[in-house]
């Protein structure tokens, strides 16, 4: 009994050693299970250390040695895997047999066993999928009660005189088993807390992150700017719930909610040392209000206590503002605000740029739509004037009627800023066109469309058919001395996968080369924006037999951004 108590009263000093570790960064690589050689590497410095101290705290019985070493090797095991609870156990009965005695040699085995029976349940537990039950203190009490008995087992196979390691394994068998056993399961208990605290403060501020990632999705499409930020700086002060936010630019508040913000007004120049060495330096600054004191800048008598001052950074690194977290004075920094506040940042000035490049490329997809405008309305006005004239004495109901599609189809054009429109509106668009070239060409061109009606409601990127029309008339059927026949076809086309949209413009004039960088930019610009708004495996294909026909093809998928 006495024996008990005094490993028990060793086991103590153990215990607080582990439970003080357990508050550094030391500690950490024990609450995960990873076979990556860094965790395998602290696993078997920590737990080695932890042997051998083990060894050190042991109590001198019949010339050998009551100890808790069993706890190092044991957890060495559990937590490294086989290869980590062998080097551990090895450590520590070489350890163990530099310290002499008539059973070193059987402690030094029986450490190397104990740790590789750790090691073995680990293995266990990997396979089965169930490595979760590493970490229940029962699991390591059991497990290390289990090494002590094969223990005292090896002891009294190795040691010699055999009556003599009888008389010393009745006289510690007992103690260490109870005291190694409990020792065990309170060090895993330690793991296991430290584990679990970690978890739930990983989760809250994942969660924490997540919904406010998904609360500022498209805040930013229309620009860094007041509304947008006052739109974040609100999202961030409901999830976080820390004193008050603040947006900046590089020279003035741009949103401001909680404590103080009837003195932060937006628009007001920033005046804080703090925010502009943050701007300058690009480094976040933390001013606690104790080891650092803080006084805001705008009024003494505010409330707020504490500020964390995070830049918002380019794509090239530069400052373009910050945003800032307060605490009241009554009030500290917690460590998961200030990690979420850096993390925040991060992500701000991510929805910052991509808003940017959103706006980047809405301006280039207008600029392509008004390039296609450009390319139809010169040389198409000419042609149109000119047989609106010849057609004015002959027919002049006709010249009427022409002159009223050509303000249509001019009128189209003005309106189609816009990126998308039905495959319906596409067609009356096209419908203008064409009626002024089949008075153009009279005789020489016949058009036949067939469109599956259920396409009409569908939405297609503006320009779509047009310019194939437009290339089919101008390179094809006009080149024609004889009938120039165009076809325009919109069907549904199944595939193992997904149900594709495709609209055909065929010609038989059969005249169709691969346009040169000069050329065929109406084409590259349709295929360029199809590509990048649906992917890479539509857009158009042109396909030909040389005098015999030219078939432009346009692949869409049914189920994407149609409704957009």
């Amino acid at each position: 009994m006495e024996v008990t108590l005094l490993l028990l009263q060793q086991l103590s000093v153990y215990l607080v050693i582990t439970y003080l570790l357990s508050k550094t960064p030391l500690f950490m690589p024990l609450i995960f299970i990873s076979g990556r050689n860094s965790h395998r590497i602290a696993c078997y410095i920590l737990f080695s250390s932890f042997c051998i101290l083990g060894t050190y705290f042991s109590l001198s019985i019949e010339n050998a040695l009551a100890n808790t070493r069993a706890i190092g090797a044991v957890m060495g095991g559990l937590l490294g895997g086989p290869l980590v609870g062998l080097a551990v156990g090895l450590t520590g009965g070489i350890h163990r047999y530099s310290m002499g005695g008539f059973t070193d040699v059987a402690c030094m085995i029986s450490t190397t066993t104990e740790g590789l029976i750790g090691g073995l349940l680990h293995l266990y537990y990997l396979r089965k999928g169930r490595i979760e039950q590493i970490f229940r203190p029962m699991i390591a009490l059991g497990i290390t009660l289990f090494a002590e008995i094969v223990q005292m087992l090896i002891i009294l196979a190795v040691a010699e005189p055999f009556d003599k390691a009888w008389l010393l394994v009745q006289s510690i068998a007992l103690p260490m088993i109870i005291a190694n056993s409990l020792g065990a399961a309170l060090f895993m208990s330690i793991i296991q807390d430290k584990k679990a605290i970690f978890e739930k403060n990983y989760n809250a501020f994942s969660t924490t992150a997540l919904r406010i990632a998904q609360r500022a999705v498209g805040v930013f499409k229309h620009g860094f700017n007041a509304k947008s930020c006052q739109k974040i700086a609100d999202i961030i002060y409901q999830e976080t719930a820390v004193g008050a936010v603040s947006i900046t630019d590089k020279e003035k508040i741009l949103a401001f909610v909680g404590v103080g913000q009837d003195h932060h007004l937006c628009g007001t120049v920033i005046s804080s040392a703090y925010t502009l060495q943050a701007i300058e330096q690009g480094e976040i600054m933390y001013v606690d209000g104790y080891s650092t004191s803080y006084q805001c800048s705008l009024n003494d008598g505010c409330k707020l206590g504490s500020v964390l001052v995070i830049p918002l950074l380019e794509a090239d690194g530069r400052v373009f503002g910050t945003v800032k977290l307060y605490e009241p004075k009554q009030k500290l920094f917690s460590t998961l605000n200030r990690s979420l506040g850096e993390g925040l940042a991060k992500l701000i000035s991510n929805q910052i740029l991509l808003g940017r490049y959103i706006q980047q490329k809405n301006l280039i997809n207008q600029s392509e739509i008004r390039l296609l405008q450009a390319q139809v309305n010169p040389h198409f006005l000419f042609n149109t004037l000119n047989t609106i004239s010849a057609v004015t004495r002959k027919d002049p109901q006709k010249a009427r009627e022409l002159i009223q599609h050509l303000s249509h189809f001019f009128r189209s054009n003005l309106k189609q800023n816009i990126e998308q429109v039905t495959v319906k509106e596409e067609l009356e668009h096209v419908h203008s066109y064409l009626e002024i070239e089949l008075a153009r060409f009279a005789d020489r061109l016949t058009v036949t469309e067939e469109i599956d009606e259920r396409l009409l409601s569908l939405k297609i990127p503006t320009f779509t058919l047009q310019p194939l029309i437009e290339n089919a008339i101008k390179h094809g059927t006009s080149t024609l001395i004889g009938q120039g026949k165009l076809n325009i076809k919109g069907y549904f086309l199944e595939q193992s996968k997904e149900t594709l949209v495709v609209l055909e413009v065929i010609d038989n004039a059969g005249n169709y080369r691969e346009p040169s960088s000069s050329t065929g930019l109406g084409l590259q610009i349709v295929d360029k924006r199809i590509k990048n708004q649906y992917g890479q495996q539509y857009g158009l294909v042109m396909t030909c037999e040389a005098n015999q026909y030219c078939k432009a093809t346009i692949t869409l998928p049914l189920h994407s951004r149609q409704e957009a």
